[in-house]
């Protein structure tokens, strides 16, 4: 399997220090500013990402150059139109930030308006494309508006501003996940057949490793039960060779909550992500679990929670990702280890990352980056999916196909998901 080219640009290191003039003894030094500080990221083509900037109050304090503030990832054809000629305003794509004291919005209905205190730029240039390791910037520089007599800028960021390869695997399911479709691996305008997908509705657990993790369901005849819930499905993902290579079953069933007519956060549906027990033939070794639900709104969406198994952490489960999907148009689904631990702790290091899925399993929430996206469509279409994999997370094929059975899962999640239509039975009552 041949790798499509990445890079990752990360902005890390960030902190901010401004200087003024003490009223007390006349000489410049560290100032504290009354309100926290944010700042803005952008780049042409991508959303704005948004992160906090701490204040540095002593000139003895030394960054953190470990901390990342904010990723891009960019692909060959990102970097093309990067490096392309804009518009007359701004012919050249830039890496813009630009912070702020105060935030938007308004306190006991006082409008609260942000102050700029400054802008950092660095231009797109043609070595992005090299595919090399490279440290744009390191170190501060000086973003104020204003500066002092001897000339010195009022603030100062500090920022570290890194390129890095981070080359992926890109599949696509050939069909929809329902009809039993090859998945091919993409290379350009290149298709490589790598794995098919099969998909059915059991409603009989198997009996193998997985009795104890299974709902333990028997055989229903009742169709009005059957009706009311989702249950049964399982996908197997085979090999060229036609040896079943990761699997995803359905273990809590998709069922109404109560009082109303949808999969709940407060009773979600849930599929067992395995792989091949390598000690016992005709056996399933789990590997991470994927709960999802509808969250309903203006807007409904679909909440995909993707769980490993720890002994390490209390509840026996870590989470990895949660993902909300729009359940009309589709969305991204990932793991990206970095985002997670930068919207849970605030913070995020670039601790080595493992380099197997196996490894990855089973470790603790860990930092690394990218390890995996899968775009769905939404109810009712006709979507086949696209999964990335980040290539430090696969050393063989089967390493790929548990990350295949998790897309499935997460597609399969969207038609799972669906309010159930009540259908009531008609009574006919005769004259006597």
């Amino acid at each position: 399997m041949d790798p499509q080219a990445f890079i990752r640009l990360s902005i890390g290191s960030l902190r901010l220090r401004c200087t003024g003039i003490d009223l007390s003894t006349g000489k410049s030094g560290i100032q504290r500013l009354s309100s926290p500080c944010v700042c803005e990221i952008r780049l042409r083509g991508f959303p704005v990402q948004t992160s906090s900037v701490p204040l540095i109050t002593s000139a003895d304090v030394i960054p953190d150059t470990q901390n990342i503030a904010s990723s891009f990832y960019l692909e060959e054809s990102d970097l093309k139109a990067l490096l392309a000629p804009g518009c007359f305003y701004n012919p050249h794509a830039c890496l813009e930030i630009s912070v702020f004291s105060g935030s938007k919005g308004s306190h006991c209905g006082v409008g609260i308006k942000r102050q700029q205190i400054g802008i950092f730029k660095m231009q797109v240039g043609p070595e992005w494309g090299e595919g090399k390791p490279l440290i744009l910037f390191n170190g501060w520089i000086g973003i104020g508006k204003n500066k002092h007599e001897n000339g010195k800028p009022s603030a100062e960021l500090h920022l570290k501003v890194k390129l890095d390869p981070d080359p992926r695997y890109v599949f696509q399911f050939e069909d929809i996940t329902t009809l039993c479709p090859q998945i091919v691996q993409l290379q350009g305008s290149i298709k490589q057949p790598i794995f098919s997908c099969k998909f059915s509705k059991d409603r009989v657990s198997q009996v193998d490793s997985l009795s104890t993790y299974w709902s333990g369901a028997t055989d229903i005849s009742d169709l009005e039960t059957e009706r009311r819930e989702r249950k049964g499905w399982k996908v197997k993902i085979h090999d060229l060779s036609g040896s079943a290579v990761a699997a995803a079953f359905i273990t809590t069933p998709f069922v109404p909550s109560s009082g109303c007519d949808w999969v709940a956060r407060s009773n979600p549906g849930a599929w067992l992500i395995v792989r091949p027990d390598a000690c016992r033939a005709e056996s399933w070794q789990p590997w991470g679990k994927l709960e999802a639900w509808r969250e309903r709104g203006i807007r409904d969406t679909i909440c995909c929670r993707f769980l490993l198994p720890s002994e390490a952490q209390e509840g026996g489960e870590v989470l990895m990702s949660e993902i909300y999907i729009n359940a009309e148009k589709g969305g991204e689904f990932f793991i990206d280890t970095e985002k997670h631990m930068r919207t849970t702790t605030g913070v995020a290091s670039s601790i080595p990352s493992p380099q197997s899925s196996g490894d990855f399993g089973s470790l603790s929430p860990m930092v690394g980056g990218f390890v995996m996206s899968c775009r769905v469509q939404g109810e009712g279409k006709r979507g086949k999916p696209l999964v990335q994999l980040a290539m430090r997370h696969v050393t063989c094929v089967e390493d790929a196909a548990i990350f295949m059975a998790l897309a499935a899962a997460v597609d399969l999640s969207i038609e799972a998901c669906k309010p159930f239509r009540r259908k009531f039975r008609r009574s006919f009552r005769h004259s006597m």
